[in-house]
């Protein structure tokens, strides 16, 4: 069921919440969050989409904020709010509430958001592109337990990085950070097989603008107290991650963005699924969990300008056969900086 508000206030926005939610026989609320999805008209479609997905495993209220910038003075000067509210199918598990601010209603986007929070549920406010320098100082931002945002889709990745650390506050994490879990996961367990093992080096090789492959250079030094080198590749995504150790070089090689290759001494090689994950799938993995990650911090906060660059002296593996057997596809050149993927 679908709603349209024009030059509409929020005491009005949640009297069309109600009445939908009548309208379709489903008067309790049933949801477990808020989350704001601060975009513009180019990619609210794309973030909306993705935000649906998710809320199958978290059903939440979704509040897309569209700051509708006018040209004319004229336009600037109107203040207008207008919105799309949805519930029942046509807002996947929850409800939607599409917010369009013009004129001076731009500056107060909190003001309109505020009265549409769930009560007593937590805030999550999401940045799929142009995020604020600093989220918690944002006023969207500061209504969150939880900001996500994606070095990814910012001009420079890297330059990114730099930022998020300096401005680092409990509560803040990047998807760029969250494309990294399959790997230190399957890293993690590599190096519990091998309880001897001690690390002495690490390299990450990726994409040369994509800022998981730094973020997972860092947690490494960090974790490991160790020299970690970032290098390029082609990717797709990240490509490879190589651990020397004293007793031997631990290899996960992915070249193909879906079948990875572990090898470590002693052991014969492995195929492992390591596929790249869609939006959706990574904003799920981030509603999970709702306190502050110290790990990222810790990681973020290593600094990208200890990385060295230099590559490790050692063999690269093979690369292994895609699942149906034909041989894998070679690699694909860099993206811009200002295209999403996921790891």
């Amino acid at each position: 069921m679908k709603i349209d508000l024009t030059d509409t206030t929020a005491s009005k926005i949640n009297q069309a919440l109600v009445e939908g939610r009548r309208a379709i026989g489903a008067p309790a609320i049933g949801m477990v969050l808020t989350l704001v999805i601060v975009t513009d008209e180019e990619h609210a479609y794309d973030a909306l989409k993705a935000a649906d997905e998710a809320s199958r495993e978290h059903p939440s209220r979704k509040l897309v904020v569209i700051k509708r910038v006018s040209r004319s003075p004229r336009e600037r000067a109107q203040a207008r709010l207008d919105a799309d509210v949805r519930v029942g199918a046509d807002a996947g598990t929850g409800e939607t509430v599409m917010l369009r601010l013009y004129g001076e209603v731009i500056d107060h986007a909190q003001s309109v958001v505020l009265p549409l929070l769930l009560p007593d549920a937590p805030v999550v406010v999401w940045w799929p592109v142009s995020s604020p320098a600093h989220p918690e100082k944002d006023p969207l931002g500061a209504l969150g337990q939880r900001r996500v945002t994606d070095s990814y889709a910012a001009e420079d990745p890297i330059a990114e990085l730099s930022e998020r650390a300096a401005n680092y506050t409990p509560g803040d994490t990047d998807l760029a950070w969250t494309r990294t879990t399959p790997w230190r996961s399957m890293l993690a367990a590599a190096l519990d097989q091998q309880p001897a093992a001690q690390v002495t080096a690490a390299e990450v090789e990726g994409e040369a603008y994509n800022p998981s492959a730094e973020l997972l250079a860092m947690w490494l030094a960090d974790r490991l107290g160790v020299t970690a080198k970032r290098t390029v590749s082609e990717g797709p995504g990240l490509t490879s991650v190589r651990l020397q150790t004293k007793t031997g070089v631990i290899t996960l090689d992915r070249p193909n963005g879906t079948l990875a290759t572990l090898a470590m001494r002693g052991q014969p090689d492995r195929a492992v699924a390591l596929k790249r994950r869609d939006t959706a799938e990574l904003l799920a993995e981030e509603l999970r969990r709702l306190d502050p990650d110290t790990i990222y911090e810790s990681a973020l906060k290593y600094g990208v300008e200890r990385l060295g660059n230099e590559p490790l002296d050692v063999p690269k593996p093979e690369a292994e056969p895609t699942p149906e057997g034909a041989p894998a596809p070679p690699r694909k050149k860099a993206p811009s900086a200002k295209k999403a993927a996921s790891q």
